[in-house]
């Protein structure tokens, strides 16, 4: 377990260029390409990173002041992705389920019943926080492991099945994700579209990224866009004139850069990708494969950006007027822009349709979030996380936990303790 939590707390940024120097020796592009690939990965992550931290360190802070100039005193408070992710890494089925996860990805490819080799290792904690809320609420280590194996492999499954629809609208060939926090709104977008493009008149309004640059001109770049949302974010926070505007640069920074570096992590992907498709033909002939990736990967594109930051307003809004919830978002505000990801591709980045994708799925959040809470905060206790005495409940926005999968966990859980 040591070794693990080790290995883990290295970060993606150093896991990811080891992962792929050693998935590149074991596809023989010699030690040389491994090494320069696992490396541009890692540059590419550190580059993410570093983008993804200057947005999240403006928007937090400008979040929170949201929240607290609506005076919002909810029992239920997000904690974040960090602390769920303690949670999961944490928790006492953490070693049975990991190395279930590597075994039963390695049976699945060998006997076809996957195309995708999973290498996003990190993001396994969200797998992990839903097995630990599963044992909160059960009690027993087997059957909240083999209910962890069960989920890891139906996302696997997953996401071979969304992949051609993410590759074509991303132009990421012989990527998958098998991010469970991401799909489980995949659904609520492929219904979403569904019904919108049955409406005279809503199926006729289509905004994107494109359409606005076109319509607007300058004022449609994402640079001056990313300014414009920021300034009205600062504005909205109460941030006087020079801090909103700092604010509104940093954005603007963000939608800028995230995107190339974006491209760099991606440049070793492809050489890497490459190598093995190469090698696994020779292996396996006539088969298909996808490297797994983290959803970080998405995010740079200025639809999904755009229509997060006008989410962040939203959620807050929800928050207060919602009968019955009593969930208060905080700590993964910033963070919204992960809960469309993979929406994108199934409404063809209309930001129209990601934002009622969005709005509903904050609301199903919000609500799965009020709900579950004990047993989520039970798991942060089993997993030796010391939480503040006046906390009376935690949850997290953006983990699958607050989504529709963490309810049906709690309810499977349940009625397998009145089972047995």
């Amino acid at each position: 377990m040591d070794v693990i939590n080790t290995i883990v707390g290295l970060g993606a940024s150093v896991m990811m260029p080891i992962i792929f120097f050693v998935v590149g020796i074991i596809f023989r592009m010699g030690i040389g390409k491994a090494f320069k690939a696992g490396m541009t990965v890692g540059v590419g992550f550190v580059g993410v990173n570093m983008v993804i931290s200057l947005l999240l360190d403006n928007l937090g802070p400008a979040s929170k002041a949201m929240v607290e100039r609506l005076g919002l005193n909810l029992t239920v408070v997000d904690v974040g992705w960090p602390t769920a992710s303690t949670i999961g890494w944490g928790t006492p089925i953490m070693v049975a389920a990991v190395i279930g996860f590597l075994i039963i990805n390695a049976v699945m490819i060998v006997l076809k019943f996957t195309k995708t080799i999973d290498v996003d290792i990190f993001n396994y904690w969200i797998f992990l926080q839903t097995g630990a809320v599963m044992y909160a609420v059960t009690g027993n280590f087997w059957v909240s492991v083999i209910f962890t194996w069960v989920l890891f492999a139906i996302v696997l499954k997953v996401a071979d099945w969304t992949a051609p629809y993410i590759q074509k609208e991303y132009n990421l060939e012989g990527i998958s994700f098998p991010h469970m926090a991401g799909l489980a709104w995949s659904p609520l977008a492929i219904a979403v579209n569904w019904i919108i493009d049955r409406i005279p008149g809503l199926n006729k309004i289509n905004i994107n990224a494109e359409t606005i640059r076109k319509r607007f001109g300058a004022f449609g770049e994402p640079v001056v866009l990313g300014f414009i949302l920021g300034l009205l974010i600062g504005v909205l926070a109460g941030y006087s004139p020079d801090k909103a505007v700092t604010l509104a640069i940093n954005i603007a920074a963000a939608m800028v850069l995230l995107p190339k570096m974006i491209d760099v992590l991606i440049e070793g992907l492809i050489s890497v990708r490459d190598a093995a498709e190469k090698q696994l033909k020779v292996w396996f002939p006539n088969r298909q494969f996808f490297i797994g990736m983290d959803t970080a990967l998405l995010i740079g594109d200025s639809s999904v950006l755009a229509t997060a930051l006008l989410l962040i307003p939203i959620t807050i809004l929800l928050a207060l007027i919602l009968p019955g919830n009593k969930m208060l978002p905080f700590a993964d505000l910033a963070s919204t822009v992960f809960l469309l990801a993979l929406v994108t591709p199934f409404v063809r980045r209309n930001m129209f349709k990601m934002l009622i994708v969005g709005t509903l799925s904050v609301i199903v959040i919000l609500y799965v979030g009020s709900d579950i809470a004990p047993f989520v905060t039970q798991a942060a206790v089993q997993s030796n996380i010391d939480l503040p005495s006046d906390f009376t409940g935690i949850a997290n926005m953006t983990g699958a936990v607050s989504s529709w999968i963490g309810w049906l966990t709690v309810k499977i859980g349940q009625l397998i303790n009145m089972i047995f």
